[in-house]
């Protein structure tokens, strides 16, 4: 990762500053929220949660999410960047050392995840727990996919740009900086072990979803995207690969649309556990090939006249 005797905080307490601004991401989010909904359209905070799920308030919607997701995942990481080191953008990854083959492999690995992903949500579904906390979970499911699918009422071409925006592209690059540009980034250096952090930085980008029955497919997908992160170092590449992933989702509602399917369809199909050991085969022989590209690529620029270079574009 990005070493420089210009930070200002230790790991500890980057870790420390970044999951308070994170809380508070939280409760700015929700109070712009609550005061976009009424700017625009005049409706009650009161009825705000069950006007959410009503397609006639899209435009709101839609403002809510891009500002919300601003303010919760990127706002908290760029200050904790800002405060801890006098290079921030650099800090979280933001550089411009990547190679075309870096975004090809990467989104063949992503492709590669794909049955990885879908296979773990069937076990996540079989998994026994009691009859009170499955029927709560499922509960919080329907709500998830009621709001998503008020997002993705995709009915002609330009909806279906708008919802690669608004659902792919921007929540991408949002969490990528939060959690791997800065959860990952900190958690590594003050472990002094990737793995460790990768593997916490998953935990807690599934946990903050708020899915049971999606933990352990966004579980697997954050391993996933954290190996990218690592072996790269660079954040672009993770913004590109996590919204490839979101825009297969996306595309594939826009399909179900207009071809008079339901969208719910396409969150809902699982495939069986035995599709996990393909994926799993298929991502750690392309996650291989991605690791050689990247150590190629990040010795070009951690030569010392690489560095003057890279000193210049990040100042």
């Amino acid at each position: 990762m990005f070493e420089s005797n210009t930070n200002r905080l230790s790991n500890g307490g980057a870790f420390g500053l970044l999951i308070g601004l994170s809380g508070a991401g939280l409760i700015a989010g929700t109070i712009l929220s609550i005061g976009i909904w009424v700017a625009m359209t005049g409706k009650s905070i009161l009825s705000m949660q069950t006007e959410l799920m009503k397609p006639e308030n899209m435009n709101a919607i839609k403002v809510i999410q891009v500002v919300s997701t601003f303010v919760t995942f990127f706002v908290p990481a760029w200050i904790t960047a800002r405060i801890a080191n006098n290079q921030p953008f650099r800090w979280l990854g933001f550089n411009n050392h990547f190679n075309v083959k870096q975004f090809g492999v990467a989104l063949l690995i992503m492709l590669a995840s794909i049955p990885l992903v879908s296979s773990l949500a069937t076990l996540n579904e079989i998994i026994p727990i009691p009859a009170k906390w499955a029927a709560q979970f499922r509960l919080l499911e329907n709500k998830y996919d009621d709001q998503v699918q008020v997002l993705s009422v995709i009915k002609t071409f330009g909806d279906y740009i708008s919802a690669l925006f608004i659902m792919a592209i921007l929540p991408a690059m949002f969490e990528e900086t939060l959690f791997r540009g800065g959860m990952q980034n900190i958690l590594t250096r003050w472990m002094k072990s990737p793995w460790p952090a990768i593997l916490i930085t998953s935990f807690l980008f599934s946990a903050v979803h708020i899915s049971y029955y999606g933990f352990l497919p966004r579980f697997a997908l954050g391993v996933v995207l954290g190996l990218l992160y690592y072996y790269s170092q660079n954040i672009w590449i993770n913004i590109f690969a996590h919204a490839m992933n979101n825009s297969l989702i996306v595309t594939q509602m826009y399909l179900n649309s207009i071809n008079g399917k339901p969208v719910k369809d396409s969150l809902d199909e699982n495939l069986p556990l035995w599709w996990g050991i393909i994926g799993i085969v298929f991502v750690t022989a392309l996650m291989w090939v991605y690791k050689r590209i990247s150590e190629r690529e990040t010795l070009k620029w951690t030569q010392p006249e690489q560095s003057i270079i890279e000193q210049k574009w990040t100042t």
